[in-house]
């Protein structure tokens, strides 16, 4: 970290991440999940959704879309009242280690996590919820591993000792 550049570097904004994935999912399954494109056998595959009724899939997905939401703004409020950047583009001024983040270094990532999974299953597509696993491979390595250099790096001992005591996701 250098005094001029007082950021993280990640390598894009999370949240823009995780709505590439599940676009990108989505994508395949709306137009590349077709026997005309990828023959019968694969397309049954790519186009396999959870088998469950619309009505308990709303059951389930909306509770995860909305508690993941929940747990964003929770945890986002929080670095709001800290007066330090939710957004990992700018500087952090205080390290965030009360409320939501006593349990999880990660809680905005996870909730993003969440509402992914709850759409993924309002979608019926079993193909975007597994593109979840290498999202977040990339939000680990890509982000938040770029942004828990950046704090070693400007809060020492303080961000270590947080570390060593506090899971990376839960």
């Amino acid at each position: 970290m250098t005094a001029s550049r007082d950021i993280p570097g990640v390598i894009a904004p999370p949240p823009l991440i995780y709505i590439g994935f599940l676009l990108l999912g989505w994508a395949i399954f709306r137009f590349v999940a077709t026997p005309e494109v990828v023959g019968p056998e694969a397309a049954g595959w790519l186009g396999l959704g959870f088998g469950l009724e619309t009505q308990t899939r709303r059951i389930v997905s909306l509770p995860l879309i909305i508690g993941g939401l929940l747990l964003d703004g929770a945890a986002a409020g929080y670095f709001r009242r800290l007066g330090t950047a939710v957004e990992p583009w700018k500087p952090s001024t205080v390290l965030a280690t009360d409320g939501l983040y006593r349990f999880s270094r990660n809680p905005i990532y996870l909730g993003f996590a969440i509402t992914y999974a709850g759409l993924a299953l309002a979608m019926d597509s079993v193909l975007v919820l597994l593109l979840l696993i290498p999202c977040l491979l990339v939000v680990d390595r890509l982000v938040i591993a770029r942004e828990e250099r950046y704090l070693s790096a400007k809060f020492g001992a303080e961000y270590d000792a947080y570390r060593a005591r506090v899971r990376r996701w839960l």
